[in-house]
C-alpha cells in the first residue's frame, strides 16, 4: 500500500465517522473503498470494523448530553449488544456469507420503512403518563439482538436499522439516534476483540482510519444533535433507503 492510498483511507475514514454519527451506515463507504485499494473482501470487511471502532467514541461522547437517565437502560441495551455482537462476528469468521448478504438489503429497507413510518405508528399507540417509567417491550430487546449479530457480521448499515427499531421501540428520535450511537460502539467493541485476534486485519490502515473515524464521529454527533427531528428523520430513512439499494445492487 502506498501513501496515497493510507490517506485515501483516512479521508474516507473521516466522513465515514461522521455519517455513523448522523445517520448510520458510514461502513458502507469505507469497506468498498478498501476493496477498491487491493484488500479482499474479509479482509476489508474486519479491518473496515476495527477501524470504525474510534468512531463510535466519538459519536457517544458527542452524544453524552442525551443519555441522562438512561443508566438502566444502556447497561440492559448493551448486553444485548455484547452477545449479539459475539455471535455475529463468530459467523463472519466460521460460515459463508452469500446467504447472509441475500437478506441484508431487505432488513436495512423494511429499518428504514418502519422510521418512516414512525411518527403514525407511535400516536396510534397508548398515550403514557409523563413522568411514568415504563419497561421497554421484549420485541425490542429481540431486535437489538438480531441487528447486533448483523452488526458483527458485517457492520454496514448497522446504525440504520439500529435507529429505525429504536425510533418506533422508544418513540424518541433523538434519543434514538443516541442510543444507536451507544449500542455501535459496544457492538464494534466485540468485533475489534475477536477480529483483533483472529481475524485478517490490515492494521497500516486502522492506523489512519481509526483517529479519522474518531474525529469524524465526535463531529458527526454534534451536527446531528442539532438537526430537528423532522429532518433528521427524512435524512435517515433517506440515506437508509439508498443503503439499502447499494447493498441489493451488490449481491
Amino acid at each position: 500500500m502506498s501513501a496515497v492510498d493510507l490517506l485515501i483511507a483516512a479521508g474516507v475514514a473521516l466522513l465515514a465517522g461522521g455519517i455513523n454519527s448522523i445517520a448510520g451506515g458510514g461502513s458502507l463507504i469505507l469497506f468498498p473503498v478498501l476493496v477498491a485499494l487491493g484488500l479482499g473482501t474479509v479482509a476489508a470487511n474486519v479491518t473496515n470494523s476495527v477501524a470504525q471502532w474510534p468512531g463510535y467514541i466519538g459519536g457517544v461522547l458527542g452524544f453524552r448530553n442525551e443519555y441522562s437517565g438512561q443508566r438502566g437502560r444502556m447497561i440492559r441495551f448493551s448486553v444485548v449488544a455484547v452477545l449479539g455482537g459475539t455471535v455475529g462476528s463468530v459467523l463472519l469468521l466460521t460460515t459463508p456469507t452469500e446467504a447472509f448478504d441475500t437478506v441484508v438489503p431487505v432488513l436495512v429497507f423494511l429499518a428504514s420503512t418502519l422510521l418512516a413510518f414512525q411518527t403514525m405508528i407511535t400516536k396510534r399507540l397508548k398515550k403514557q403518563p409523563e413522568g411514568v417509567v415504563h419497561a421497554d417491550p421484549v420485541w425490542l430487546y429481540v431486535m437489538l439482538f438480531l441487528a447486533t449479530v448483523y452488526g458483527g457480521y458485517f457492520g454496514g448499515a448497522l446504525g440504520v436499522i439500529l435507529v429505525g427499531v429504536l425510533g418506533l421501540g422508544l418513540g424518541r428520535l433523538k434519543l434514538a439516534n443516541a442510543m444507536k450511537s451507544a449500542i455501535s460502539l459496544v457492538t464494534a467493541s466485540v468485533t475489534v476483540v475477536v477480529f483483533g485476534i483472529w481475524g485478517p486485519v490490515e492494521w497500516a490502515y486502522v492506523a489512519v482510519c481509526a483517529p479519522a473515524a474518531l474525529l469524524g464521529g465526535f463531529l458527526g454527533a454534534k451536527v446531528a444533535t442539532r438537526i430537528p427531528t423532522t429532518p433528521l428523520r427524512v435524512l435517515i430513512v433517506a440515506f437508509g433507503i439508498g443503503v439499502s439499494i447499494y447493498l441489493f445492487l451488490r449481491t
